[in-house]
């Protein structure tokens, strides 16, 4: 049984060959091209030292400046705030260093293989992150209506939870052909994959997830629907994405997305940092001992990106904060789109029409979460009256939602989420301060665990974000409404260049909300390695034949394409 709450699926065994987030639109191994001996391509020695600005330093665009640099090109990176992006881990005052809080990104599952990659190659450690029913989450309390269930396994759980589980399955395996999916994907079955896929895009793109649920019979019961959106599958309640295109969800579910996770030891954003003072063992035209901080003034990122636009010879123009006029061969933006429609001033000349009404298109979900210290996990304290966990993860339909329970050890300090949230539960967050939530967030938990004291455990002063609210991120992540597929298309698909006018080459889009699993980590390296490819092809450079790169095979996988009259 998988950790899910309630699960989602019965998963393959043991002997299946795992899963990767390498589709379905786009079925293309970044793995394997990733671990190819031969590389990721070369560029002409002419083109050696060239400067390529890569505008912002989250996870997308360090992984892009990384391999640029590998290849021996001199990536200018510029960011607004600080490296990392959505990869945000902050401490908390007057506490232990080692005390954190992810206020982005903070659980990865295994099917994120690209991003492994490089989580393997900087040497960090990851571990289970407790989820709802994972096999390291001692308990979880499911909590809606006022009435409480405790569970160290989703057989604790009643019946009907279990009956939504099994109407979860049904509806997927109905609907949406689950299991010759999860096949196909297992064994990269890439014709196979296009051709249930094509089909589900072309029936499925004007569907809502709450109305392909309402469409099959195994969720005629409403009572059914409404479980299954408090408490959800995987990581907890989805039905903030119920207004949300069911292709997303099935992208999700199809490639494991929400399945056994794990956090990074110390922080996510330890990633990117360490890419960035990172010193390459194989690089070309650069010396040993060369890194992205290296090739920086003072090893920091030039300043926030105020203005773009193109000038003669198709180059592209960068205006900084601190006045700083510079002109590129090519520029790579991994941004979140809408900056390119309030923060930046931009040239209509950079993107093709088409392309800016798919930026405009773009739907963000918010998001808002909420981190405690504690002076050690009391959770595990048994309480004497039940013999249960004082306290547990905890799923519910009162305002925290979502409240997780991390720790380092029985004697050490800790750390609680109070709340997770997104979308209209994240709007209600947003007027107010950290300890205002802090208390609002007690209150409520108070009523799940009455005989729990969480405030005298308490050691410091909360930390907050909500992501609609972050002037450089204005929403958490990207996920399409129902009709939006071609539009995710366009800007997917920015990277092959060729088939553009020669006046609107030059410049990339990256980024995990130009991907198909925004939201996710995957996704961000994935289109830095497909911009990383499309600058390496303007500037004339190829990759090894034996390691085709994502536009060298593009046209045997290329996504859907529907029909736009």
């Amino acid at each position: 049984m998988t950790s899910t709450v309630p699960t989602a699926v019965q998963h393959a065994d043991a002997q299946q060959p795992p899963i990767t987030m390498f589709g379905p639109d786009f079925p293309y191994a970044y793995d394997d091209f990733l671990a190819h001996p031969a590389g990721l391509g070369q560029i002409p020695a002419t083109e050696h030292g060239t400067e390529v600005a890569v505008i912002g330093g989250g996870l997308s665009g360090i992984v892009a400046a990384y391999e640029l640099m590998k290849m021996g090109l001199k990536p200018v990176v510029y960011e607004a705030d600080r490296i990392g992006g959505r990869l945000r881990t902050v401490g908390f005052d007057g506490c232990d260093p080692s005390l954190t809080a992810e206020m982005g990104a903070m659980r990865f599952p295994p099917s994120s293989t690209a991003l492994q990659h490089y989580i393997d190659l900087v040497d960090l450690e990851t571990r289970p992150f407790p989820n709802p029913l994972a096999e390291c989450t001692p308990s979880t309390v499911v909590d809606l209506k006022g009435e409480s269930h405790y569970a160290e396994t989703v057989g604790d759980l009643p019946q009907v939870y279990r009956d939504v589980a099994e109407a979860w399955s049904k509806c997927l395996e109905e609907g949406a052909d689950f299991s010759d999916m999860n096949r196909a994907l297992r064994e990269r079955d890439v014709p196979r994959i296009r051709e249930i896929w094509a089909r589900l895009v072309e029936n499925l793109d004007n569907q809502t997830f709450y109305g392909f649920l309402c469409d099959s019979e195994a969720f005629k019961s409403f009572r059914h629907r409404e479980i299954f959106g408090q408490v959800g599958f995987g990581t907890g309640g989805w039905d903030t994405d119920f207004p949300n295109s069911i292709l997303e969800i099935l992208r999700v579910v199809y490639t494991e997305a929400d399945d056994h996770h794990r956090g990074i030891v110390g922080g996510s954003q330890q990633l990117p940092l360490r890419l960035w003072e990172r010193e390459p063992g194989k690089i070309v035209h650069w010396p040993y001992g060369t890194s992205l901080a290296s090739l920086h003034v003072n090893g920091v990122p030039r300043p926030a990106v105020t203005r773009l636009h193109r000038t003669a010879g198709n180059r592209i123009t960068v205006t900084d904060a601190g006045g700083d006029i510079r002109t590129y061969p090519a520029a790579v933006f991994t941004a979140q789109s809408w900056m390119l429609l309030s923060k930046i001033a931009c040239d209509d000349s950079l993107f093709p029409i088409d392309h800016w009404t798919a930026i405009e298109r773009t739907h963000y979900m918010e998001s808002s979460k909420l981190f405690v210290p504690v002076d050690r996990p009391f959770w595990l304290d048994k309480d004497a009256v039940t013999g249960r966990d004082l306290m547990s993860m905890t799923l519910t339909d009162r305002m925290t939602r979502g409240t997780y329970l991390l720790d380092d050890g029985p004697d050490k300090p800790a750390v609680i989420c109070l709340s997770y949230t997104w979308c209209d539960d994240s709007l209600k967050w947003l007027p107010l301060s950290a300890n205002e939530r802090m208390e609002v967030m007690l209150k409520s938990l108070g009523e799940i665990y009455p005989r729990v004291d969480i405030r005298k455990h308490v050691i410091g002063s909360p930390v907050t974000v909500s992501w609609e609210n972050e002037p450089y991120f204005m929403g958490a992540f990207k996920a399409n409404l129902p009709g939006h597929y071609r539009y995710q298309r366009r800007l997917f698909t920015h990277f092959m260049q060729d088939r553009l006018p020669a006046d609107k080459r030059g410049i990339f889009l990256a980024g995990d909300d130009i991907s198909w699993t925004a939201g996710w980590a995957e996704g961000a390296v994935q289109t830095a390695l497909n911009a990383v490819w499309g600058v390496m092809h303007h500037f004339g450079g190829t990759t090894d034949p034996t390691n085709p790169g994502p536009g060298d095979v593009y046209d045997e996988i290329a996504p859907v394409e529907l029909p736009e009259d």
